[in-house]
């Protein structure tokens, strides 16, 4: 069986006061994550548990998952976007595969169990805190610790990758999650009830200058959108550049994706 999760893009986040999910507003993106996932005769250990692209590779939370579900299960994944750059691959890649898994074996879990098996495996992996739940709903999705409120956009998004970020690394830099928790709470609290994406992504960008997150090539680029007249952030955490407003500005174009992960 096969499903597909979309990619989605943190404009800003901060981490719950009493939970393990982080509080954020967040964009689902038409690119993301196909997985499929075939049963094996048994698990051989020396064979990967995981493909992407056709090569074996390491990817701790599609592990981790699959080994709650207890299946004997292979699963090939095709990335959509670029792995490790902010657009919640990796949790996209999970939440595929669950649902993937849950078809072909006809395991019976519903939707909200899939989700939160992904989400468990993401947190322990140190892969991502809240994506799961942006790729499960779709649109733009703003949450602050409890239930996320969904908007429907059908704004186009530009977007450029300049390299990776460590999501396990920001997420264990003490003073870094200082910042982000006191500059994310308060560009959280301050977005008005029915925020625009165009809007969302400009109070966005100020967050990322204030924790002091943005490179040289990212600065250059939301220049470049800022002159064209768009607006331009950083996606949370990547070295990536998102833009809405602007057509051809930046490399690659997509749109907001409404449905949220799928079979396929």
């Amino acid at each position: 069986m096969r499903a597909f999760a979309p990619g989605s893009v943190t404009a800003v986040f901060a981490p719950a006061e009493t939970a393990d999910r982080s509080k954020g507003a967040s964009v689902a993106i038409a690119d993301g994550v196909i997985a499929d996932v075939r049963r094996v005769d048994a698990q051989d250990p020396t064979e990967p548990v995981v493909r992407l692209g056709g090569e074996p590779t390491d990817f701790e939370p599609v592990e981790l998952a699959l080994r709650e579900l207890d299946v004997a299960a292979r699963a090939d994944l095709t990335a959509e976007v670029p792995i490790g750059r902010g657009f919640g691959a990796s949790g996209a890649a999970t939440l595929a595969t669950l649902i993937a898994a849950n078809a072909e074996f006809g395991l019976d879990y519903s939707r909200e169990e899939l989700v939160e098996l992904a989400h468990r495996a993401e947190v322990e992996a140190g892969t991502g805190l809240g994506d799961v739940f942006v790729q499960n709903r779709g649109g733009l999705v703003v949450g602050d610790g409890g239930d996320p409120r969904k908007f429907e956009r059908e704004t186009p998004v530009e977007y450029s990758s300049f390299g990776p970020i460590a999501t396990e690394e920001a997420l264990a830099d003490e003073d870094l999650m200082e910042r982000i928790a006191r500059e994310g709470s308060a560009t959280l609290d301050a977005l008005p009830e029915d925020p625009s994406l165009a809007g969302l992504t400009r109070d966005s960008w100020e967050f990322a200058q204030a924790i002091d997150l943005p490179t040289d090539d990212v600065r250059e680029a939301v220049a470049a959108v800022e002159a064209a007249g768009g607006a331009a952030s950083m996606a949370m955490v990547g070295e990536t550049v998102f833009a809405v407003g602007v057509e051809g500005v930046l490399e690659n174009r997509t749109e907001v994706c409404s449905g949220g992960a799928e079979l396929r």
